[in-house]
Order: C-alpha cells, then structure tokens, then sequence
C-alpha cells in the first residue's frame, strides 16, 4: 500500500520552521547500513568532509520515483513566483516520505503520537524499528535527524543528516539542517556553504536565504 505522511513530519520541514523558531521533533536510531559516501562531521571534528553529489541512482528510491523526483526538482528551479514553488516542494516531500510497508506507516504513525506527547524515548524506539525494518527511508532518517537535534546530540543527528544525503543529495531541508549544526557548532562557513547548497536545489527557502545574507556578511565581509 503506498502511504504519504503529511508535510508537517518531515525533517526537511521542520528544520525550515526550526529556522522560523519553530521546531518539529522525531525520529531514533538504528543500525546505519555501510557508509559509502563522504563522511559530514561531529562535534569533535567539525569540519565536514564534503557533501555527498547528486547521484543518477540514489538507494531507496525506487525508479519511477526518483524519475518524478527529478521532474519536480526542475520544476521547483524553474517556479515563477514563492507559491508555485511551495506546491512542488509539497510534491517533492510527498514522494520523500512515501513507502510500500503497512507496518512502516503504522511505526510512523505511532512515533508521531509518541512525539506529540513528548514520549520521546518511545519515539526513538519506534523509528529504531522503522530504520531496522527499512533502512533505506529517508523519512526515517531524516525523522531521527530532527529528534537528535532537539536533544542537542549534534553528532548523531550528522550521521543521520548524512544518511539521508548519501540517499537524496538535493534534500534541501538535511542541508539546511547541517548549516544550523555547524552554525552552532560555531563553524560559520561551513554553515554558509551548507545553506548556500540548500538554496541552490530550493531558491525560495526564505529564512535561509536572510541565514545566507547574514553570514555572508559575517564571514567574507561587506563589499566594498
């Protein structure tokens, strides 16, 4: 059965309303499949090693997805206006979270029940098991990411960040997530160039693009 969460579970999402000074939580922890891609960071070495490359066939994604994933994001490059722009981002988060297993919906499902109730121990449990029994959702990732941050453990929420870009490179809102690690980290330029990466793939990312004027600002000066 293919199932889509709301908009309003994802990482991507709340990292963009994280920015707003709103933050959605979730997520857990599980067994990480081999790394294949460029490690990010953690705390202890904060300088990331690059971020992954967009990828002409990404693990996870099935072929008819990553296809309509392509279209959109070419859609959402060329969006005349903010608007247009939000209902293909909606697109793009619809197709990110979609999966064919009855019971990743319902572990979902009851991990968002556990997060709005501020259970967030049982949460973790719950996408433990999502990553344990499909560990190619991004969603499920992307979910821990985001609970990781709002607990400030900054280098399990890098792993996951990385998870998630090793699978998607142009997820907008994990490359957002890393710049807001690494800018609390206190490694501005890499927070910039983070951020200037997320707007690149999303141009209509709003709070990051005030993030991008400022640290610009901060890190390479005004223009003369």
């Amino acid at each position: 059965m293919q199932q889509r969460f709301p908009a309003i579970g994802w990482f991507c999402l709340a990292i963009l309303l994280a920015v707003a000074g709103a933050l959605l939580p979730a997520v857990a922890s599980a067994q990480a499949p081999p790394r294949s891609g460029p490690q990010i960071t953690s705390p202890d070495n904060t300088e990331p090693k690059g971020l992954p490359q967009p990828l002409s066939r990404r693990p996870g994604i099935p072929k008819d997805q990553a296809h309509g994933l392509d279209f959109l994001f070419g859609a959402l490059k060329a969006a005349p206006d903010e608007e247009s722009a939000k209902h293909v981002e909606a697109g793009i988060l619809a197709l990110w979270s979609r999966t064919s297993s009855d019971t990743t919906v319902l572990l979902m499902q009851r991990a968002k029940v556990a997060i709005d109730a501020q259970q967030l121990d049982i949460a973790l449990k719950l996408l433990d098991a999502v990553l344990k029994l499909h560990p190619d959702y991004i969603e499920g990732w992307s979910q821990r990411a985001t609970l990781y941050y709002m607990q400030n453990d900054y280098q399990h929420s890098l792993e996951d960040i990385e998870q998630v870009l090793i699978r998607e490179p142009r997820h907008f809102g994990a490359l957002a997530g890393l710049g807001m690690i690494m800018q609390e980290l206190g490694d501005d330029r890499r927070a910039l160039d983070a951020f200037r990466k997320a707007l690149a793939i999303n141009p209509y990312l709003e709070n990051v693009r005030e993030l991008v004027k400022t640290l610009t600002e901060k890190v390479e000066g005004r223009d003369i």
